[in-house]
């Protein structure tokens, strides 16, 4: 039995908020078919990075083809699992581009072959995939009026995606994997066996003082984008981004913490920055 519309798209609201809670907190200020479409992007490339992470047991490849093929379904209008029974429809009323979707497919299967970076412009082809696609993603949806738009939506979504590589520095490492830049590693004085044993020194705070730095310039580039935004769209962006930069300042004050646990903002933190961006935003 085929579920219904609105279940498909509780089913993918849901699964962003429990996957995303940084992320998706301004989807909630989005109007009705703007939210629904966003949920149903995120929970598309939410799944597909869980293929991922979360199936280290089993044969990957045949899972990621079987969610692609999944996407051509969709994009027919034939799909057949909650989250693309939601896209099909979020697609017949937002531009939202298939080849979005299969370039962060395509970054996830990067996931399964890489598991080390030589530099940042190495790492960028991977953001590129998993993140600048989020752009492709999102910008129809919240729509924007300046072609400008384009580069600051990579400067968001480069900003989101190296935040959470800097914030899941330990969780990363049980997974063997490091995307900090091997050669800005060695650059503080730190190393990749001191990384894997999770040494707290000098070094790591130096490696780690030059990563977030590099963040906030992104984000400082990316609020640029805020104006060009749809109006109805703007409290969402502003939201995805200064949520972020709080998780920044969070790792800034105490960066050993990413080695050990999961960096998060508690309910009230995150409530103190909807406050205040909404107060920004006003008017």
């Amino acid at each position: 039995m085929t579920i219904s519309l609105d279940k498909a798209y509780d089913y993918c609201k849901k699964l962003t908020e429990k996957s995303g809670p940084h992320f998706s907190v301004g989807f909630r200020f989005l109007p009705p078919a703007k939210r629904r479409a966003i949920y149903a992007v995120y929970a598309f490339c939410r799944y597909a990075d869980d293929i991922v992470d979360e199936h280290q047991e089993q044969a990957l490849e045949p899972l990621l083809q079987a969610w692609e093929a999944e996407l051509e379904a969709c994009y027919r209008q034939k799909a057949q699992h909650p989250i693309t029974i939601a896209l099909a429809d979020a697609a017949q009323h937002f531009p939202i581009p298939k080849e979005g979707f299969l370039g962060l497919i395509a970054g996830c299967r990067m996931d399964l072959e890489v598991g080390r970076y030589a530099s940042f412009k190495d790492l960028m082809i991977y953001v590129d995939l998993v993140a600048t696609t989020i752009r492709d993603l999102s910008l129809p949806i919240f729509g924007y009026s300046d072609a400008k738009g384009i580069h600051l939506g990579r400067s968001l979504s480069t900003a989101l995606q190296l935040t959470n590589i800097v914030r899941d520095v330990g969780e990363d490492l049980d997974r063997s994997r490091i995307y900090l830049p091997l050669n800005e590693i060695k650059a503080a004085g730190y190393s990749e066996a001191e990384l894997i044993a999770k040494v707290k020194n000098e070094a790591f705070l130096k490696m780690m003082a030059f990563q977030c730095k590099r963040v906030r310039g992104y984000f400082d580039e990316a609020a640029y984008l805020i104006p060009m935004v749809e109006s109805d769209s703007r409290v969402a962006v502003s939201l995805m981004r200064n949520v972020y930069v709080a998780l920044i300042d969070r790792i800034e004050k105490k960066p050993f913490e990413v080695l050990d646990t999961q960096i998060r903002l508690s309910l009230a933190d995150r409530a103190k920055v909807v406050t205040q961006t909404l107060l920004e935003n006003k008017g």
